[in-house]
Parts: structure tokens; C-alpha cells; sequence
């Protein structure tokens, strides 16, 4: 009988990852999970042990894209080595979910940011960073990757009463729920501990400064980063974090960490717009033409809305101005991919003229 080599349980190890490895059916190899990726090399954890890695000659040379490689939160199957050294990364488990981005450039290139995630937590500062424009950004990302979104509003403390501002920003953020916080007084920090019980993953994704880093320190109850200071003249900070790095929480959750971003560029498909503005596609299912561009055609549900208040200019503008990067973005990566994703669109568009009890994405 084979020895089943051990399961990383501690780590979140599903019946899913289970079936997947077992599939393999190669006993060299361990499961793992990246904990961190500084440039070219890998740390990967498991019951077996933590271990440097690097990725297998043979997967970078099948790798159709840089998205394929290792990502921080990916489970892996390794040789482990025997003795010192480095362990080889001979494949990348099935994703069940993938915080992605148009890498920064010209070229239409995705990057992960994080793997296999259950709650992403979108962090902005309640001073001078806070920006609802950004934050539906970011909830497009959050809704496509397939984890559950939720917005931080750190810094909470330093406004004698946050309602306004916290009524504000759940105005724009749909299904997506809002924890106003202070990682410095710890105010806030039970309910969004309480979302990362034991074998759950979650990401901090945010600007520099927002205080990613004090939160981290304060979920784990001790200092993992030093927190850098904020410049008084923008309420930027300097970049604390340099590497994406998944952290083990007193409570058995994990929370990955990423370094300041500074641009969040989509990279995807419609389900992310479909989740964020759920109620402008609710609006344009009432619209009198089914091709409504909701510009100047009578029976407009949409401009009607705009006209009487219900409907902010800002957000809708957002939103057209989201559609027009994912199309744009679409067509750079080919013909093929823009017409899949013209065809999921309207699958989108269809369920919400069906109504919200038929919609299937």
C-alpha cells in the first residue's frame, strides 16, 4: 500500500485540493502551500515542513502565462528535497479563486496577487485616502476573483463621528459589507477577525498608508511588519510591505498580505461589473430597448434616474468608464477572447431581464 504523504491541514486544505492531488498519482511528490514569493523564489509550507522552492523547469516552459505560475495562497505539489536545498514546484493546483490585475505596462498581462481566497478585504483610511470611486474598483476585482468582498474603513478614530462617511460609502457598495475599524484603539477588529475563522484565507489589498500593516499586527498580536509613517502632506506612507506574504492568526485564519498598490487596472469579465453595480443593470433592464446605451434613447430607466437624483453621475460614469477598459483590454488580448466575453455579457444582461430570481452567472 502507498504511504499517502501528509495533509496540510492547518494550512486550509480542502476535499478539493484532496482530489486534485490525489489525481497526480505520483508518490514524489507533497502538497504545499506558497506562503511567500520574493522575485524568483518561493517559500512553501505544508505538514511536511517549510521550504525554499523554486518553480520546475518543465512548468515554466508549459506555463501559457505569467497567471499560470505560483501565486502567494496557491497549493502546490513538490519534490521535497532530501536533505538542504531547494524544493522543486512540479505543478500548481486547481485555483478556486485568484485576486487578479492588469500587471502594469503596455502589454495585457494579468497578475496574481493572491490565490485561493475566501474574503478579500479592501482596505482604505478614512482621512485623506478615502475615494468611492476607487473602492468600486476595487469591489470589480474582489466580485471576479470569487472571493467576498468587504471593505475596511480603517483610521476610524481619527474622526469624532465616521456615520456620515461610513452611510456613504455602503451606498456604493452593494452586497459588499462595511467594517469601519481602528487598528490603532482596535476598534472594529473583532467583527473582522470573526471573518477569518480557523482554514479561511483572506487578502489586504489597498493603498499605501491605509494601514495594512498596523492591521496585521494587531490581528496577530504582535508586530509581523513595522508600520511605516504617513506623510502629513498627502496622507500617503512608504511602502512597508515588499513582497506578498500569507500569515498564520492566533486563531488558525491566514491573511495575505500585499505591498501598497498604487493602480488597480481591471482584468476579467463582467461578473466583477455585475456584482459592483448591480443597480445600474437592475435600472437598464427596465429601459424600453433591450440595446439601450443609455445616452439619449427615450424610455431610458437610467438617464430617468439621473434626472431625479437616484442615480449618482459620478458612480455612473465609473461604470461606463469600467466597461470601456474591459472592452478595450478584451480586444488587446484577441479576438477570441472578446468574443467570449461579448457572449457572457449578455448571459449577464439576460439574467437581469429575466429577473433577480433567474439570473445564473
Amino acid at each position: 500500500m502507498t504511504a499517502h504523504p501528509p495533509r496540510p491541514v492547518a494550512f486550509g486544505w480542502s476535499e478539493a485540493d484532496e482530489r486534485a492531488f490525489a489525481a497526480l498519482d505520483d508518490p514524489r511528490l507533497v502538497p504545499g502551500r506558497v506562503v511567500l514569493h520574493v522575485r524568483q523564489s518561493y517559500t512553501v509550507a505544508g505538514a511536511a515542513g517549510e521550504f525554499r522552492a523554486h518553480v520546475a523547469g518543465r512548468l515554466r516552459h508549459a506555463a501559457g502565462a505569467a497567471e499560470d505560475l505560483p501565486a502567494v495562497g496557491d497549493w502546490v505539489a513538490i519534490v521535497a528535497p532530501e536533505r538542504s536545498g531547494s524544493a522543486i514546484i512540479a505543478t500548481v493546483l486547481p485555483r478556486r479563486s485568484a485576486f487578479v490585475r492588469k500587471q502594469a505596462g503596455e502589454r495585457a498581462v494579468a497578475q496574481v496577487l493572491a490565490a485561493n481566497v475566501d474574503v478579500a478585504f479592501l482596505v482604505s483610511g478614512m482621512d485623506g485616502d478615502l475615494n468611492p470611486r476607487r473602492i468600486e474598483r476595487s469591489l470589480v476585482i474582489a466580485w471576479q476573483s470569487g472571493a467576498s468582498p468587504v471593505v475596511v474603513l480603517n483610521k476610524v478614530d481619527l474622526l469624532d463621528d465616521a456615520r456620515g462617511i461610513v452611510d456613504e460609502i455602503r451606498a456604493v457598495t452593494g452586497d459588499a459589507p462595511v467594517l469601519p475599524v481602528s487598528a490603532h484603539d482596535g476598534r472594529g477588529m473583532d467583527d473582522l477577525r470573526a471573518r477569518l475563522p480557523a482554514g479561511a484565507t483572506g487578502v489586504l489589498i489597498g493603498s499605501s498608508g491605509v494601514g495594512k500593516s498596523s492591521i496585521i499586527n494587531r490581528l496577530a498580536g504582535t508586530e509581523v511588519h513595522p508600520v511605516g509613517e504617513v506623510r502629513p502632506t498627502d496622507d500617503r506612507g512608504r511602502h512597508t510591505t515588499g513582497h506578498r506574504e500569507l500569515i498564520m492568526l492566533p486563531g488558525g485564519g491566514m491573511l495575505i498580505d500585499t505591498p501598497g498598490i498604487r493602480e488597480l487596472q481591471l482584468w476579467g469579465s463582467g461578473e466583477g461589473i455585475a456584482g459592483t453595480f448591480d443597480d445600474i443593470l437592475e435600472l437598464g433592464a427596465r429601459c424600453r430597448f433591450t440595446d439601450c446605451r443609455h445616452e439619449s434613447e427615450p424610455g431610458c430607466a437610467v438617464l430617468a434616474a439621473l434626472e431625479d437624483g437616484t442615480l449618482d453621475p459620478g458612480r455612473f460614469e465609473n461604470y461606463r468608464k469600467m466597461l470601456r477598459e474591459l472592452a478595450f483590454m478584451e480586444r488587446r488580448r484577441g479576438g477570441r477572447a472578446a468574443h467570449e466575453e461579448k457572449l457572457r455579457w449578455k448571459k449577464i444582461i439576460a439574467g437581469y431581464r429575466r429577473g433577480p430570481h433567474r439570473r445564473k452567472f
